[in-house]
């Protein structure tokens, strides 16, 4: 696979057949792939070879995907994959609260693996890469794709790089609605299905900490339905 042969992915995932079966499908795509088979081995693995994305799955002996990717994430930005064979929604909320990116719920394709592992990956280089534009300066926030920096009121926030993505596209045209799953094009390289609920749960997070009122919100106005704008 051009570009991304050096690319290096961490799979963490206590059942062996899957591990086995997710490394020969990624190694077949051109990857180098390091495998943990639980929480305190990929700790340790992450910050021995500090891999360019880590796939997790979110039921692991003692430790939980949720605890290893906060651990993780400590030390800068990984992106992260997280795997569930549960379908509640409380804990794909609670994935990304802990700095998951994306998530994909058990039994799922290893072509569908694969292509999220590169859409990913594309992502993040997409994002370390940029350097767009001029700053943007609205309703009291600062938004500067150049250092990455956001500040509301002169106060900056912390936001991961999914989150900065979604308010540079929203801040960049004031009044113009985006819909999901525009959204999910233009950050996450792809749509499917459950891409709504992805967007939403990013946008809540990132809109708390932008100290926005669900009800008279200051930056991100919801469009019921169809998606969110930035308010003019």
């Amino acid at each position: 696979m051009s570009g991304v042969a050096t690319k290096t992915v961490l799979v963490v995932e206590d059942e062996e057949a899957i591990a086995e079966a997710v490394r020969a499908r990624l190694q077949s795509e051109g990857y180098e792939v390091l495998v943990a088979a639980d929480g305190p081995e990929a700790i340790h693995v992450h910050a021995e070879r500090r891999p360019d994305l880590v796939v997790l799955d979110l039921m692991l002996p003692g430790m939980d995907g949720l605890e290893v990717c906060q651990r993780i994430q400590r030390d800068g930005w990984t992106p992260v994959l997280m795997l569930t064979a549960r379908t509640e929604e409380a804990d794909k909320v609670a994935g990304f609260a802990v700095g998951a990116d994306d998530y994909l719920t058990k039994p799922f394709s290893l072509r569908e693996l694969a292509a999220r592992v590169q859409a990913i990956l594309r992502r993040r280089e997409r994002i370390e890469g940029s350097a767009d534009g001029a700053p943007i300066e609205r309703h009291g926030l600062l938004v500067d794709g150049r250092r990455r920096l956001v500040e509301v009121d002169g106060e900056e926030i912390q936001l991961t790089p999914l989150e900065f993505e979604i308010l540079h596209v929203l801040a960049r045209e004031p009044g113009v609605v985006v819909s999901r799953d525009q959204l999910m094009d233009r950050i996450w390289g792809y749509r499917d299905h459950a891409g709504g609920r992805v967007v939403d749960s990013h946008v809540a997070r990132l809109r708390r900490k932008l100290g926005e009122d669900g009800n008279d919100p200051r930056f991100i106005r919801t469009v019921h339905g169809v998606g969110y704008a930035f308010k003019e």
